[in-house]
């Protein structure tokens, strides 16, 4: 089990919480947050193995494209600190980067409907 601490540190970046913000709602991989955020990937992909290393996220890989999503390991701490982090995320930085995640979501459902 994680000691809470090393969730804090996580979190202890606005990009950081940034990235949370998106994957709290979606899988997403590097380059999918890179465009949303607008952040350099060799940023994006330290952060990201930031948030690997605090138990915060974990990843997969498809083809090229490493996939990263909020890690459940089932303890009530987790538990508690991401439902926390989904209720405080009302600020409007992560409400416009929700936002942009949805438009970029619908889009591309309807490209692959075309």
């Amino acid at each position: 089990m994680r000691n809470i601490e090393d969730y804090f540190k996580g979190l202890a970046d606005s990009t950081r919480l940034r990235i949370m913000n998106l994957l709290l709602g979606e899988e997403l991989c590097g380059r999918d947050i890179e465009q949303l955020l607008g952040i350099p990937q060799s940023n994006i992909s330290r952060h990201l193995t930031y948030l690997k290393r605090a138990g915060l996220v974990a990843d997969r890989r498809e083809g090229c494209r490493v996939h990263y999503r909020v890690l459940d390991n089932g303890s009530l701490e987790y538990q508690a600190l991401v439902a926390y982090l989904q209720a405080v995320m009302q600020h409007k930085v992560f409400l416009a980067d929700r936002k942009r995640l949805s438009q970029a979501m619908k889009s591309n459902l309807a490209r692959r409907e075309q």
